[in-house]
């Protein structure tokens, strides 16, 4: 460690915004963590990703990159493929972790091989013949039912469809955002993310589990980043039985797709506590109301802590690149 107390003096790039429909959000995020970085005493700047990222990175002489990019181009292994290209090491977790995490229908499949319990449910591709009953029957569902795109993230473009006449606006808004729709079924009960934060040195935290209480029961996009509409009681108010359950389902999630730094998985739990795993956030959001930063300030993680032991997983990451390139040297 640096006798400064920062556990790196290198320059680190606060990557933000892009041009998802997470942009917002991600802005957000990305201010948040910047200044966390300032106050902590790093040499870090903000930079709003676009077309330019190369050279920014350049001009900027970044050296580590934070990732505060949401949605697609930010959590599917795009810019995390990128930025390996460039030989920067970044937050959180690989190409194939990004890329299988963001994409709902490939994570289902992976976790329910792996034993982990998902909702039922099917992908419709836009423009194949899709009427509700025959989806229905092929997947043997009942209304009501989830419509979502495969890969987006903060609620964009999800419907629950309660009613024969909802299906066809509810696909058509899915497939604005994703040629790929999910659909699955809708899980009665009670709405829960358990964060984790990993490390090299420390393993892997499992943070404690928040209940979302959301405005008529559909934790939306307004619902969750508008202050004052969604009730969070962290730590979960559930029996001890589920709680247990939830923290391992998501620590093996975690370990199944092979992810690092911090991620949250979201679930849904039965009113029987049957707990079932909706999706997993690879970068979760930072800013004032998100639920990571929120679990780790029961365990008193501070958020500038926090925030400084996700910089320790581009760390992590550039050691092995380097132990790497010096076995290879050693052949």
């Amino acid at each position: 460690m640096a006798s400064t107390g920062r556990i790196t003096d290198a320059r680190i790039g606060v990557l933000m915004g892009g041009c998802s429909s997470e942009r917002d959000i991600s802005l957000k995020t990305g201010r948040a963590v910047h200044q966390a970085l300032m106050r902590l005493g790093y040499d870090a700047v903000a930079i709003d990703v676009t077309d330019r990222l190369h050279r920014d990175l350049e001009d900027q002489k970044v050296a580590i990159a934070f990732l505060s990019l949401h949605g697609p181009g930010g959590e599917d292994g795009t810019v995390q493929g990128f930025l390996e290209t460039m030989g920067i090491p970044y937050t959180g977790s690989g190409v194939r972790a990004s890329a299988v995490g963001m994409h709902k229908a490939v994570t289902k499949t992976l976790l329910a091989a792996h034993g982990i319990p998902v909702a039922a449910g099917t992908v419709v591709r836009e423009g194949e013949r899709s009427s509700l009953a025959r989806i229905l029957r092929e997947t043997h569902l009942d209304l009501p039912i989830v419509v979502k795109p495969v890969a987006q993230g903060s609620t964009i473009g999800v419907t629950v469809v309660r009613r024969t006449g909802e299906w066809k606006d509810a696909l058509a808004l899915a497939h604005r955002f994703d040629p790929e729709a999910m659909v699955e079924s809708y899980i009665p009960g009670h709405e829960a993310a358990v964060s984790l934060v990993g490390s090299a040195a420390e393993g892997v935290k499992v943070l404690p589990a928040i209940e979302i209480v959301a405005p008529g029961g559909f934790y939306d996009f307004s619902a969750k980043y508008q202050k004052g509409k969604t009730q969070y009681l962290c730590p979960a108010p559930f029996p001890p039985k589920v709680l247990r359950q939830v923290s391992e389902m998501a620590s093996r999630t975690y370990e199944v797709l092979g992810c690092e730094g911090a991620a949250r998985v979201d679930f849904r739990i039965t009113p029987r506590g049957r707990p079932y795993v909706l999706e997993i956030n690879t970068v979760p959001g930072m800013t004032e109301t998100s639920l990571l930063p929120m679990a780790a300030a029961q365990v008193g993680i501070e958020y500038d802590t926090l925030v400084e032991r996700i910089l320790q997983s581009a760390l992590d990451r550039a050691a092995r690149s380097v132990s790497a390139v010096r076995q290879e040297s050693a052949r």
